[in-house]
């Protein structure tokens, strides 16, 4: 597998949208970047002052990003984690102020998830519906969210922002959130 290493990649723009949100939630306590790949969004929020905890599966990805952040080694923790072998047991409830999951779908940890935000904490969630195998992959249904599925994990929360539908550049089928989980 080939890896490109991209030096400053685009973070996504819901996050870039949220931005302040996700600081105010992470004063006192770090940001997890799940299934976090080469790391884009999580590298924005350490560039910001953030510490950022980043979890995938991949090594080479984790080197990549290892590499992309040796300046910001005092803010940044890098775990390789088998998720769906291993769940999310590594890190204790309640550790992060904000939790970032991108292009990433593995319902049995939508409990593990929400338990490992503090009260008051930041979700940022985003990744594929059941229409986009019309704009290419991913096709597996395992890996694309129903119609209001995202949003009836995390309805109960204060939602700041939610979007289902089509985004352009690139056409894909997505829906996102950004919630707080109550105090």
């Amino acid at each position: 597998m080939m890896i490109h290493d991209h030096t400053d990649p685009q973070p996504a723009g819901v996050l870039l949208d949220h931005a302040e949100v996700i600081r105010r939630s992470c004063s006192s306590l770090p940001a997890l970047d799940l299934a976090c790949g080469i790391g884009r969004n999580g590298i924005y929020l350490a560039r910001q002052g953030m510490k950022v905890v980043f979890a995938d599966i991949s090594f080479d990805r984790l080197n990549v990003l290892h590499h992309a952040v040796r300046d910001l080694s005092d803010r940044v923790l890098i775990c390789r984690v088998d998720m769906e072998k291993d769940g999310l047991d590594v890190f204790k409830p309640g550790t992060f102020g904000a939790v970032l999951v991108f292009r990433y779908l593995h319902r049995p940890l939508i409990p593990f998830i929400k338990d490992l935000l503090a009260p008051g904490g930041i979700l940022v969630y985003e990744t594929f519906t059941v229409d986009q195998p019309k704009f290419g992959k991913p096709t597996n249904p395992d890996f694309l969210l129903n119609p209001g599925e995202l949003e009836g994990w995390f309805g109960s929360w204060e939602v700041l922002h939610r979007f289902e539908g089509v985004q352009e550049h690139p056409r894909q089928a997505v829906a996102n959130i950004v919630c707080r989980k109550p105090e």
